[in-house]
């Protein structure tokens, strides 16, 4: 997570590859909008298509990332129109094929709106991001739900549930009831032990969260 202009961003990555389909398809739930990486000099590969329909299915705002502009063999305004032509070939809607793109390279730490003049920083991505991409919508005061999309572990307290707050609040000693999306076990009651939030690349103990919160 990081914070831009005091908006928080949550950040998630997701494998690119259909073998991981499962994987893909839980994390694409715990966010509101994409950004859709692509390499500017190889363009949409196979799994561009799996990752960028399943965005489609659920809605989600897109931003078309075309990274590494500072190679020698890029083929920026190429690649754009590929990923045009993906979007049509997979019946994107008006507002989907209009997307925002963003020119960037990683290893230099710089992105702009054209690849003939490249800023010096981050804060077009960043800008396009909040601007484009909507905040998480929920109730605050309603019951407590979050979406676990994938457990962790540690050798101290066993499995960690980590998933986003769909609505209500979440606290430390509340009581939960603990449910299966696929109704493979009844559910049970279970109480927050401990609580944490995402910061930078590590997690830091918190004493409640709201909605939009990836949460562990």
């Amino acid at each position: 997570s990081v914070y831009y202009k005091d908006v928080k961003i949550n950040i998630v990555d997701t494998p690119g590859h259909a073998d991981f389909s499962g994987e893909v398809e839980r994390i694409l739930k715990m966010v509101n909008g994409v950004l859709l990486l692509v390499d500017s000099f190889e363009g949409t590969m196979p799994q561009t298509r799996f990752v960028l329909q399943k965005a489609l299915e659920l809605g989600h705002k897109i931003i078309v990332v075309v990274n590494k502009t500072d190679r020698p063999d890029a083929r920026n305004k190429e690649v754009v129109n590929e990923v045009l032509e993906l979007l049509l070939d997979l019946d994107a809607t008006e507002e989907q094929l209009d997307s925002p793109v963003v020119f960037c390279s990683g290893r230099m730490g710089c992105s702009s709106y054209n690849p003939d003049d490249m800023g010096n920083d981050f804060v077009p991505l960043f800008d396009k991001i909040v601007e484009h991409i909507p905040a998480p919508e929920g109730d605050e005061n309603d019951e407590l739900q979050v979406l676990v999309s994938s457990i962790d572990y540690n050798d101290y307290v066993g499995r960690i549930a980590v998933g986003r707050v769909e609505r209500g609040k979440i606290k430390v000693n509340q009581e939960v009831t603990v449910c299966d999306h696929h109704n493979r076990t009844a559910p049970y009651k279970s109480k927050i032990v401990s609580l944490y939030q995402f910061d930078g690349l590590g997690k830091k103990a918190v004493e409640e969260a709201t909605v939009g919160d990836i949460v562990a």
